[in-house]
């Protein structure tokens, strides 16, 4: 198993425990630097977001959010970056929010900048009794109809816009976290789809939660089919129990594990030019560089 050496100076860092962290305050008293644009409908152009839909799914009320980059050419083709939301109806004391939906998420804006990458925000799907579909606030859904829109959105972005299949990332804040393994490397098929997982506040494996096969041993075969491809961990204040899981599974590969040293349950530290984001950019230079 290899841990990259930044992670060892950082925990290093943060050894003594919340009292280096607690110094560094709220993440939002860090003024941002990026502000991620807000989500329009209408057809998809360079530096517009907007709401979108898979074909086969047209009939139904599932929708994903893509960002096309300043930068985007016809013709040209570019890494992608795809990124699942944490849970709704989240609310803490710090101000942290989290709805549930695409349009909420950030870390793929500020691993880009807003350049060079391809950005598709994805829902879990959820599948009602009466065979109606609609975008899940709250964990999975059904799993296999949220891998099914998973794949065939990568497949339909590269198709269209220009994304390098060999070069898509997946990323995830809190549920999403969890989803860059839980759904990402549910089967061999969706784990093909990947060069690198994005993983910030939550581990699979680590905790145990209210769905089947959330338990490490499930979790272990999972992490089993990431192969050679890097994955970043990361978490605010404290990666230990991520670490732990990695040491226990006994799968060896290129993992970074970083503490984020902000007490937020929030993505919103990618959005603001503090060193772990610089760090995080130089790891998906190299994901999508190898």
């Amino acid at each position: 198993m290899k841990f990259l050496v930044a992670w060892c100076c950082l925990s290093t860092a943060l050894a003594a425990g919340a009292e280096t962290a607690a110094h560094k305050g709220s993440i939002y008293d860090v003024v941002a630097d990026l502000t991620v644009p807000p989500v329009t409908q209408g057809d998809p152009a360079a530096g517009r977001r907007v709401t979108a839909v898979t074909p086969g799914w047209q009939q139904t009320d599932v929708r994903h959010v893509l960002y096309l980059p300043r930068d985007w050419r016809p013709g040209q083709t570019y890494p992608v970056i795809v990124e699942y939301p944490g849970n709704g109806g989240y609310r803490n004391d710090l101000g942290d929010v989290s709805d549930g939906t695409p349009e909420s998420c950030l870390l793929g804006y500020g691993l880009s900048g807003g350049e060079g990458f391809l950005w598709v925000s994805l829902p879990f799907v959820e599948v009602a009794a009466d065979g109606s579909r609609r975008n899940c606030l709250q964990w999975w859904g059904d799993v296999e109809e949220t891998k099914r829109y998973c794949a065939a959105t990568v497949r339909d972005v590269c198709n269209r816009y220009g994304g390098d299949r060999s070069r898509v990332v997946l990323c995830g804040f809190s549920r999403g976290a969890i989803a860059c393994n839980y759904i990402g490397l549910h089967d061999d098929a969706m784990a093909s789809l990947w060069c690198g997982f994005f993983c910030f506040s939550h581990c699979d494996g680590a905790d145990e939660w209210p769905y089947p096969e959330s338990d490490p041993a499930a979790a272990t075969r999972r992490l089993g089919r990431l192969g050679n491809r890097p994955q970043w961990m990361s978490h605010e204040l404290d990666i230990s129990r991520a670490e732990s899981f990695v040491k226990a599974s006994g799968v060896s590969g290129s993992f970074t594990l970083v503490p984020i040293p902000y007490p937020n349950h929030s993505a919103a530290w990618i959005l603001r030019a503090i060193p772990e984001r610089a760090q995080a950019r130089e790891w998906l230079r190299r994901a999508v560089n190898p």
